[in-house]
This record gives C-alpha cells, structure tokens and sequence, in this order.
C-alpha cells in the first residue's frame, strides 16, 4: 500500500491538465456541521479558472437539489450515487438510478430497518435529514446523537448487510440502500448524461477529495485523489487510500488543496466551460 504523500507532491502538470474537481460534502466542504467559508469561495474560484466542479455527496435528494440550483457547481451525486441532479441553465435536470416504483418498493423495506436499528443500537437515531431521501436509509451516528464508539458503528453496518443491503460509513451516518451502486457508479452515470462522457477516460483529468470510509470507491478510481486532513481517522479503513493528504481539516483542508491546484496551473491558458 502506497503512502499518502502531503498535497504539495500534486504535479504542476497535472493541475495544468485537469479538467474538474469532484468533492465530498460532510467534513470536506464543512466543519462541525456547517459549510466553510473559503470552501465555498474556492469551488468559486474553481469554476472561474475554467475548472468543473461536481459535489458528490450521501446527503438526499432534497439537499441536492438545492445544491444544484443555488451553489457554484455544475452538478451533484446525492444518496451515495442513486441520483444525480443538475441545472442546464433553464431549468433542474433530475436523474435516478433506480425507477419510480423500484424507489417505493426498497423505501418500504428501509423503514422496517429504520425501526429496527435504534433499538438494536441504543443512541443511533434515523438521521434528521431522512424524510428528503429518495434511495437510502441514512443512520445518525454522531450528528445529531452523542457520538458512537466503533463497536456501536460495526453493528449498525452488520444489521444492514444482514438485512441483504449495501452499506457505507460516512464522517456522520451509516447510508444503507438496496440495489449496486455507489458514489463512483453515479458520478459515471452523471458524466454520460451530463456532458456525455465516459468517466473512466477522464480519471487523469479530474481531481476528487474526500474524507471518510464511503470514499473509498473514488479513492480507488482517481489517480489523483486527495483526502482532507481529517482522513487520518479512517485510513486503519481504508484499502484504498487518498494519494495525497492536506495539512488542513474539513473545508480549510479543501480550499487548501484548491489553492495549490490553482497556484500549480500558472496563469496559462484555461480550459473553457
């Protein structure tokens, strides 16, 4: 297993070559709950450099969508990857993996493990931001509760695998859902529809940071990936690890790793939008 190496190792050529960033959004754009300041500026700043920039995040559907319409973004994978939503410049472009009624037929098997977890795991809770999700069951595990050992972690994960579903550990909640599909399967099927790309040949042109185990997926794919400095904290986790690291935590640590990627490209010609 490589080392992951500190931010400053990011190649010049790269930054000069790179095309977009993707991101986390819990504890990579934000710290204890709420959003950066110079996070916010540095996906500004981004997209005024020419580069794209795309949040992927386990956060819902009703979040997203105000993600997409109102922040400096040219799209966003909500749920883990089971939806993707973007503005086109007249109006919020809404896509789903899952159908409809296969949505209607996984909720209902989710509220039964919603009722089911909290009393097997005394102190989670169904994360307050559960009414707006479209695809997945999000257990609160240090957000809105006092926060949860490891052990308490472990058998939330082993009630859901038990129960036939995926899960992913965030910085926050433990994300269940029912179907095959993950944060890197979404942001593919957003490149397809959004731009009409293949993702897999843009990997050396995109940067993605992240912070926490549900990562892992774009950690693997992304030559190029960049965990926040808060990582540390689940690389024992972690097979697949950011090869680079910021000095910074959450949000500061973002627009950290934005500011080298900008000062790296030089003031050259930029990609345009």
């Amino acid at each position: 297993m490589k080392p992951v190496e500190s931010i400053r190792k990011l190649e010049e050529e790269q930054c000069r070559r790179l095309e977009g960033i993707l991101c986390d959004l819990d504890d990579t754009l934000t710290e204890h709950g709420r959003v950066v300041p110079e996070a916010f500026l540095a996906l500004h700043k981004a997209r005024q450099a020419g580069i794209k920039t795309v949040i992927v995040t386990g956060r819902p559907a009703g979040w997203v969508d105000h993600l997409a319409r109102m922040w400096p973004v040219d799209g966003v994978v909500g749920e883990n990857g089971g939806l993707w939503f973007w503005h086109d410049g007249h109006r919020l472009q809404r896509r789903f993996l899952q159908s409809r009624s296969r949505r209607a037929e996984n909720r209902s098997l989710l509220r039964a493990l919603g009722e089911k977890i909290p009393l097997l795991v005394p102190g989670s809770a169904l994360s307050a931001d559960q009414p707006y999700r479209e695809l997945d069951l999000a257990i609160d595990f240090c957000e809105d509760v006092p926060p949860l050992d490891d052990s308490a972690v472990d058998d939330i994960v082993a009630i859901f695998r038990e129960a036939g579903a995926v899960c992913k550990v965030s910085s926050i909640h433990v994300n269940g859902w029912f179907g095959d599909f993950d944060k890197l399967e979404g942001c593919r099927r957003f490149f397809t529809q959004r731009w009409r790309l293949d993702l897999d040949d843009c990997l050396h042109r995109w940067v993605f940071f992240g912070d926490s185990a549900n990562d892992e997926p774009m950690f693997r794919a992304f030559p190029h990936s960049i965990g926040v400095a808060n990582v540390r904290r689940f690389l024992p986790r972690l097979r697949h690890r950011p090869r680079y690291i910021t000095s910074l935590p959450g949000g500061r640590g973002f627009a950290e790793g934005v500011e080298q990627i900008l000062a790296k490209r030089g003031p050259g010609p930029r990609l345009g939008r």
